[in-house]
């Protein structure tokens, strides 16, 4: 459960170091949006280096990978709904979907 809470809080930074932004430095300068963007990636990897550290031997690399997919899916469709306004699409149904057989077939084993 240690890597999975890391991994959760390592990929709010990291969506909002991808995309907040768009909303909140539009109109700023694109080095001061990358500025920005570092400067939460950071904290991003403070998060996510110790999260698959913990994580590797536990499960393995392609665990891992699919686990970190399935949560940037679970962080983004909230923040692309509520903090970007965007509308909650039928789509991010069916990419769960396609995530969750990926799960299945990575964890069957």
């Amino acid at each position: 459960m240690r890597t999975v809470a890391l991994l959760v809080l390592s990929n709010v930074f990291m969506t909002f170091a991808w995309y907040a932004h768009l909303r909140n430095l539009r109109s700023a300068p694109l080095y001061i949006a990358i500025l920005a963007s570092w400067g939460l990636a950071f904290f991003e990897y403070v998060l996510q280096v110790p999260a698959n550290r913990a994580g590797y031997g536990t499960f393995s690399l392609g665990q891992l990978k699919i686990v970190q997919e399935v949560i940037t899916l679970s962080v983004f469709v909230p923040f692309a709904v509520f903090y970007m306004g965007q509308p909650l699409k039928l789509d991010y149904l069916w990419a769960g979907f396609c995530l969750a057989g990926a799960v299945f077939f990575i964890f069957r084993s």
